[in-house]
């Protein structure tokens, strides 16, 4: 599977463009604030219907403008059979179809086209705070896995109301458990199948990980991934009722899924506070080429590969591993962006790969 072409409308810095891509590697090249990450971002939008960078799709759309499009059109080499996907928003509303059919719910398509992005802000997934790591766990999962897609988004719902009904208690000084307990009573088994899916995420992750480590510090050090949730050491009835005091004074629910975080270790140590910066871009690079594999294994369908920026941010030995994968075929569509055409030109005609030069002006 891979993007043939895309159009561009009124997304973020693009008034109105068009590319054609080649099916194995691009070089997405111009000046820094010409719209190369712009593109990997509309490039990732079509896969997860959201923008990688923004928080909301209001901050996507072009200044002075109130909606942008985003139009793709994607080929199946096993069926041989072309997907047309567009994304569009206007006014607070955002319609995603396959082949002009919309679907009833975004979740739906999440998955169908997926799509990995290796950024300079994945330094962040170490050194961001836990809904960071959250975040980008729960992204790989609902790649593959609907149903806790669906779990998680109603247990979101759930902990809005929740939330909502403590801040009207601590405001009103009124305490009323029995609507608490209504609302647990529907994210109680909700949680514990995020939890449940999450421990055994990590588990099928962790060898993926470990071997892409050991290929870019060449098996220099032990790294390991750890889940940390509440719900390791008691059930999550117990958990929500030894918070309820600090529940009822916070005005936030202080135990569940949602405070769950994971920690990244390298020689039993936290990589944030002891890793070296060349060990956590191993460690943050080792992460997205598991979710790589990972992704192919579970679809059968090998992501598309979005690289931002990465010779800048990435030392020579990481770029050597990251660009000798792409020799061997080991990923399908790869998007590579630079300020520097030559640079582009030159590394990768030095490892032997064919590639297409897309200048962004």
């Amino acid at each position: 599977m891979y993007l043939k072409h895309i159009h561009i409308t009124n997304f973020k810095s693009y008034e109105e463009a068009e590319f054609t891509f080649d099916e194995n590697v691009n070089g997405i090249v111009g000046k820094n604030g010409s719209g190369k990450t712009n593109l990997l971002d509309a490039i990732y939008y079509l896969s997860f219907c959201k923008s990688y960078f923004a928080a909301q799709d209001m901050f996507s759309v072009r200044f002075d403008t109130d909606f942008f499009a985003i139009h793709g059109e994607f080929f199946n080499r096993e069926t041989q059979n072309n997907t047309q996907v567009s994304c569009t928003y206007k006014n607070g509303h955002k319609s995603m179809r396959a082949n002009k059919k919309e679907y009833q719910r975004l979740s739906a398509h999440i998955g169908q086209f997926p799509v990995v992005m290796v950024s300079p802000y994945d330094s962040d997934i170490i050194n961001g705070g836990s809904e960071v790591r959250r975040k980008f766990f729960d992204t790989i999962i609902s790649q593959f896995d609907g149903e806790y897609l669906q779990q998680l988004i109603s247990y979101r719902k759930l902990l809005m109301q929740r939330n909502a009904l403590l801040k009207q208690m601590f405001e009103s000084r009124k305490m009323d458990t029995s609507l608490c307990q209504i609302i647990d009573e529907q994210m109680i088994p909700l949680g514990n199948f995020i939890f449940t899916r999450r421990q055994d995420f990590i588990q099928n992750i962790s060898p993926i990980f470990q071997k892409h480590y050991n290929q870019l510090s060449e098996g220099q050090e032990e790294v390991e991934i750890q889940y940390q949730s509440g719900l390791l050491t008691s059930t999550y009835q117990e958990g929500l009722q030894s918070t309820s005091v600090a529940d009822a004074r916070s005005g936030f629910t202080n135990f569940g899924i949602h405070k769950d975080d994971f920690l990244f270790l390298i020689n039993g140590q936290p990589v944030k506070r002891y890793g070296s910066q060349g060990q956590q871009k191993s460690f943050s690079l080792a992460l997205r080429l598991a979710q790589f594999d990972y992704s192919f294994e579970r679809k059968k369908i090998k992501p598309i590969l979005l690289l931002d920026d990465i010779f800048d941010k990435l030392d020579r030995t990481r770029i050597s591993e990251l660009l000798g994968m792409v020799g061997k075929d080991h990923f399908g569509q790869v998007f590579i962006s630079d300020t520097d055409e030559n640079r582009v030109k030159q590394i990768l005609t030095e490892y032997g790969i064919q590639h297409q030069i897309v200048e962004i002006r």
